[in-house]
């Protein structure tokens, strides 16, 4: 997808300011069974297409206004991704403005996780 050269900036703009995580780096989150909550950022019809083991929908149109009664503790550990990394980025970005300080984003996204053939949640279809 091409994306605006406003968008490109605002996502550039906001970059610096959030932590991304790798694939690799998560990985060994979960291989050392560190604690964090995992929120896909994604539309609802991208969720319903597959998403992350263990992951929480919040789609980012709803997340900052949702968050304080998903997460109420603005120290919890947060991970965020969407289908690249640009919702993501923006989404960590406004989260951190609402003041929570754990938060980061999945560089890559969807796409880098499933590019590695890494466990998704897949819908069921009735045969």
């Amino acid at each position: 997808m091409t994306h605006g050269p406003g968008y490109q900036r605002l996502v550039g703009e906001a970059r610096p300011r959030v932590r991304q995580v790798s694939v690799e780096e998560f990985l060994t989150w979960l291989q050392a069974g560190e604690r964090y909550i995992l929120i896909d950022v994604r539309e609802d019809s991208e969720w319903a297409l597959g998403h992350l083991p263990g992951a929480h929908h919040i789609a980012r149109g709803i997340l900052e206004r949702d968050i304080e009664q998903a997460i109420p503790e603005r120290d919890a550990p947060i991970l965020l991704y969407c289908g690249g990394d640009h919702r993501g980025t923006l989404a960590a970005d406004g989260l951190q403005q609402l003041g929570y300080t754990a938060v980061v984003s999945l560089e890559g996204g969807w796409r880098a996780w499933t590019e590695r053939g890494l466990p998704v949640v897949a819908p069921q279809y009735a045969e």
